[in-house]
């Protein structure tokens, strides 16, 4: 048998004369045999090759190079390949390696990795099975017997080209019946859903609640594969976001838990309790605009808030339906006046139906049916701005680029008080003569 260093001049030969194979190979291989490969490497050979491998495996190979290699390495790689392979390290190890990156290279990569907010990027994972188009089943497979008792997810194996564009899906039982010198080429699945990675994620939620799937690649703009998103992860995701914006809807901090100290509580909260002082005495001050009228009939202080909770009640319920829709992107941009006008036709039926049972119950209480038309008519029109603007204020606060969630219920409370109480009053006062 040859020794070691008799058979190094054979491998580089190899690595020199196609490196694309080269790197397959050494994707197929156990990583501590990989390591040493390329450690025996030149560095400039060792870069090379790191060009065609798939990021996940780059990341788990550049771990163990020196730091002259790895700039060595960057420096072959283009940019989008470089901010692939940081996406694919731990944050520990992309902390140690950006502290490596050349000055010209480290500004274009820093960029790369940064993903909006709510972005399918920032929740991706990047623990996914790739292997080039030309790999063989056999090879695939002691890779992934390899990474199984690193409890490396394996229930898809993606295929990816030569410039780590996304090419295919396989699942497990299609590799496992297949030819073990197939490559994965051709038994891979090339109708594929694949994800933006600017893509925002309740549409990806939506996608892959429809779909029923439990993971779906993430792509570039050039369907380079860069992660997966994952049901379960996205899931705990949009509840959080969830839990969030119903805090937020009654002027709560989104960011607040009940464990949070209290000064942090008040400081979330006290500014939206101003407001809400505020809109109290808005409607305080309608109140007030009718002080004789309420002096000479002191029956109507009874049924105020009785217009005023059902108004409110009305529009809690066209809020909590249109948020939905709009968390869960249900709703096209054509459709926006159509919605409003749906739920201002279910507050008005609503209305009506209630104002009916609301003035038999003030005419037999009180034994006059004149006070029971105005309760009856004032939560009509209550009821119909309640639909209306519990549909109108989320919409028109997404399309100022306001959060709908932020206190929406305020302004919607605000709005069904000073409306029941204007119109509850101002019939009382056209009906007087008949109420006393």
């Amino acid at each position: 048998m040859p020794q070691r260093s008799a058979l190094i001049p054979l491998v580089q030969k190899f690595f020199e004369h196609d490196p694309v194979a080269a790197a397959h190979s050494l994707e197929t291989m156990k990583e501590s045999d990989a390591i040493k490969v390329l450690r025996a490497l030149p560095a400039g050979l060792t870069a090379e090759v790191f060009r065609f491998f798939s990021a996940n495996q780059a990341a788990e190979l550049i771990k163990d190079v020196s730091p002259e290699v790895f700039r060595e390495i960057i420096e072959k790689l283009e940019p989008r390949q470089g901010a692939s392979l940081f996406m694919n390290l731990s944050p520990d190890d992309r902390e140690r390696f950006l502290e490596e990156l050349p000055p010209k290279t480290k500004p274009i990569i820093v960029e790369l990795l940064q993903y909006p907010e709510n972005s399918a990027g920032r929740i991706m994972s990047t623990e996914f099975l790739a292997f080039h188009t030309g790999v063989k089943v056999k090879d695939a497979i002691r890779r992934i017997r390899f990474l199984a008792r690193k409890n490396m997810p394996s229930s898809y194996v993606y295929v990816v080209d030569s410039e780590d564009h996304l090419a295919g899906v396989i699942n497990m039982r299609d590799m496992v019946i297949a030819s073990s010198n197939q490559t994965l080429e051709n038994i891979m699945h090339v109708d594929i859903v694949a994800i933006n990675a600017f893509m925002d994620r309740e549409e990806v939620a939506n996608i892959l609640s429809k779909l029923r799937y439990f993971a779906a690649p993430i792509i570039d703009a050039e369907k380079h594969m860069l992660g997966v998103v994952k049901a379960d992860q996205l899931l705990s995701d949009v509840q959080e976001e969830a839990t969030e914006d119903i805090q937020k809807m009654f002027g709560a901090g989104g960011d607040e838990r009940s464990i949070s100290p209290v000064l942090f509580s008040v400081q979330k909260r006290l500014p939206w309790l101003y407001v809400n002082l505020g809109t109290a005495f808005l409607a305080a001050s309608v109140v007030s605009i009718f002080e004789d009228i309420i002096a000479r009939f002191t029956v109507l202080a009874v049924f105020l808030p009785v217009v005023a909770g059902q108004g409110g009640n009305a529009g809690a319920q066209s809020l909590a339906v249109v948020m939905r829709g709009l968390v869960m992107r249900e709703i096209p941009r054509n459709k926006v006046w159509t919605l409003i006008m749906k739920e201002t036709w279910v507050g008005l039926l609503n209305g009506i139906t209630i104002g009916i049972v609301t003035a038999l119950i003030a005419w037999v209480w009180h034994g006059n049916p004149m006070l029971g038309l105005v309760i009856g008519l004032a939560m009509i029109v209550n009821l119909l701005a309640a639909g209306f603007s519990g549909a109108a204020i989320p919409i028109a606060m997404k399309s100022m680029g306001l959060d709908p969630a932020q206190s929406s219920s305020i302004v919607l409370t605000t709005i069904t008080d000073v409306v029941g109480f204007f119109s509850f009053l101002g019939f009382a006062v056209i009906f007087q003569e008949y109420i006393g």
